[in-house]
């Protein structure tokens, strides 16, 4: 099962892009970000017509994610559970073929030390308990998602530079690691130890022409998903496009899933 997960930066805009990277890279599931759409005005005629059926869980200009998938699917969850009050549509996850599937758009904080920041980490907490209570299924399952979380120095081109920044304040690293203590596994740096590697370029100051990016879009998988993990890559070919999001592609594969050990 190849699932992926792309923050597109508004489906309207960048539904043609989405379109011809489904159709090249062929994903069972895709977890979107930032669709910026209410429910009612997802191009689900579209997607449908690409081979994939669609869970959305939908907000005005802001936010939105989004689960395609080419298998049938059962949505599980449309916000992150823990607080009724927030409205933020920034997490939706389904069961697919067994595994469960859960597209997140974690808060940017920005700027450090006001309400924003503190929504962040709240938020991160929020989503440490329903990993643990994922955890307890010992159901295989990833969280894929723009997680606005650079998690080391090697994710990103001037670490001094965004040292004050909420992407990688050492409280943010901080609640990024203890979803990984949980047993989770970030699948792209398990898979490739030593590489630099980005999944997000600034439109401005020629970030992308020069390589100057972050890696804050992460597949983290459950101990169950992680003995089936075969690849993860980052896909930069939707980043050369015109009019492309400022986020790429990230994906990884699992394997079949382990029959057992045979007896001596």
């Amino acid at each position: 099962m190849k699932i992926a997960s792309w923050n597109v930066n508004s489906i309207k805009v960048r539904l043609p892009h989405l379109l011809a990277w489904l159709k090249a890279a062929k994903p069972d599931v895709v977890c979107l970000q930032e669709t910026k759409t209410v429910e009612d005005n997802f191009p689900f005629l579209e997607i449908e017509a690409a081979g994939y059926t669609a869970a959305v869980a939908g907000q005005k200009t802001y936010n939105g994610v989004a689960i395609l998938s080419a298998h049938p699917m059962t949505v599980t969850e449309k916000r992150l559970p823990g607080n009724k009050a927030d409205e933020q549509a920034r997490y939706v996850e389904a069961e697919i073929e067994g595994v469960r599937v859960a597209s997140v758009y974690l808060p940017n904080g920005n700027p450090v030390g006001t309400e924003k920041f503190d929504y962040k980490l709240g938020w991160m907490e929020r989503l440490k308990r329903h990993a643990e209570g994922l955890l307890k299924t010992e159901t295989p399952f990833v969280l894929a998602g723009d997680f606005n979380v650079i998690p080391s120095k090697a994710d990103v081109h001037d670490p001094e530079g965004w040292e004050k920044d909420a992407l990688y304040d050492p409280r943010t690293r901080a609640k990024f690691r203890a979803l990984l203590y949980l047993g989770l596994t970030d699948a792209f740096r398990t898979l490739h130890p030593q590489t630099m590697a980005f999944t997000y370029w600034d439109y401005q100051g020629g970030a992308w022409q020069r390589d100057l990016g972050l890696r804050i879009d992460h597949l983290l998988l459950s101990p169950q998903a992680t003995d089936r993990l075969t690849a993860c890559e980052i896909d930069k070919a939707p980043r050369k496009l015109e009019k492309p999001s400022d986020h790429t592609p990230v994906w990884c594969e699992l394997g079949p899933e382990p029959t057992g050990q045979m007896s001596a």
